[in-house]
C-alpha cells in the first residue's frame, strides 16, 4: 500500500468552509503531506487566521466568498485566478447552522440556509468539473450529518440541506462517473466542534441526550478527516455515490443506499 504522502504529492486539493473544525483538520493533514491547497473563507478574517495556522504558507491560494449567494461564486472564482488551476480534489466543509422551531423558520432563513449548505455545494461542482478545471480521476468528498437521516427537534431546515446535498451525491455519482470523477459524502455524527462546545456551555443542564445514542463517544475532527483523506485517495478507487457512517451509532434503523 502506498503511503499517503505518495498519495498526495503535488496533487491540488480545494476546500470550502477550510476554517472550520472539519475543514483545518483537513488542511493540517494534507498540508503536511505536500498536497497543494486551495481554500474558500467566508471572510477576509477567516483567512488570516488560516495564515497563521499554515505559518503563511506562500504555496496556497485563497479565495473568499459569502456562499449564502451562490450566484456570485463563478465570479469569484474566477477573479481568483482558480479557473487556470486543475483540481484532483474538492473537500466541501461549509455548513451554517441552524436551529429553530418551526414558528420561528421564515422563508428569508430557510433561503439561506439551503442556498449555503445546498446550493453552493451544486454550483461548485458545476464549476469545477468544467473542461480543464480538473484531472481525471477526481474525489470529492462532501461533510454531512446524521441530521440528514434521524433528524431533530429544532433543526428542521439544516437537516433538510444536508439531506439535499446527500441525494445530490446519489446522483451525481452517476452523472459524473463517465469523466473519472468520484463523489462520496461523510455522515457525521457529534463532532467536538468550535460550535458544539459553545453549544453545551450555553446550557444550564450539560446533559447532551445526542450522546445516548452516539454510544462510542463525541468525535474529534482528525477522526472525520482521516475518513476524508481515504476518500480523496486511490484506496477509494472504487467507492462512489457512498453515504458512509462516522457517527459512534452501532445500530442504525435506516438504509444509506
Amino acid at each position: 500500500m502506498k503511503e499517503n504522502k505518495l498519495l498526495f504529492q503535488n496533487k491540488t486539493i480545494l476546500i470550502t468552509g477550510a476554517s472550520s473544525d472539519i475543514g483545518l483538520s483537513v488542511i493540517k493533514h494534507l498540508d503536511a503531506e505536500g498536497a497543494k491547497l486551495v481554500l474558500h473563507t467566508s471572510n477576509k478574517q477567516s483567512e488570516e487566521k488560516l495564515k497563521e495556522v499554515l505559518c503563511n504558507n506562500p504555496g496556497i491560494v485563497y479565495f473568499n466568498c459569502d456562499f449564502s449567494k451562490p450566484h456570485l461564486i463563478e465570479e469569484v472564482y474566477l477573479s481568483s485566478g482558480l479557473g487556470n488551476i486543475a483540481l484532483d480534489g474538492f473537500v466541501n466543509c461549509v455548513g451554517m447552522r441552524s436551529r429553530r422551531p418551526i414558528n420561528l423558520i421564515k422563508p428569508e432563513h430557510s433561503i439561506e440556509v439551503m442556498q449555503t449548505n445546498f446550493i453552493s455545494f451544486i454550483e461548485m461542482i458545476r464549476i469545477i468539473t468544467k473542461k480543464n478545471r480538473f484531472n481525471s480521476p477526481l474525489s470529492i468528498v462532501t461533510i454531512s450529518s446524521i441530521s440528514s437521516v434521524s433528524g431533530g427537534a429544532g433543526v428542521t431546515i439544516y437537516s433538510a440541506s444536508k439531506a439535499a446535498v446527500d441525494a445530490a451525491v446519489r446522483c451525481l455519482s452517476k452523472e459524473l462517473a463517465p469523466k473519472g470523477i468520484r463523489i462520496n459524502s461523510v455522515v457525521c455524527g457529534q463532532v467536538n466542534s468550535m460550535a458544539y462546545q459553545e453549544m453545551m456551555q450555553s446550557k444550564t443542564d450539560q446533559h447532551d441526550p445526542v450522546m445516548e445514542r452516539q454510544f462510542l463517544g463525541l468525535i474529534q475532527p482528525d477522526i472525520i478527516s482521516q475518513m476524508v483523506m481515504f476518500l480523496l485517495s486511490e484506496q477509494s478507487a472504487y467507492i462512489t455515490g457512498s453515504l458512509i457512517p462516522v457517527d459512534g451509532v452501532i445500530y442504525h434503523n435506516f438504509k444509506y443506499l
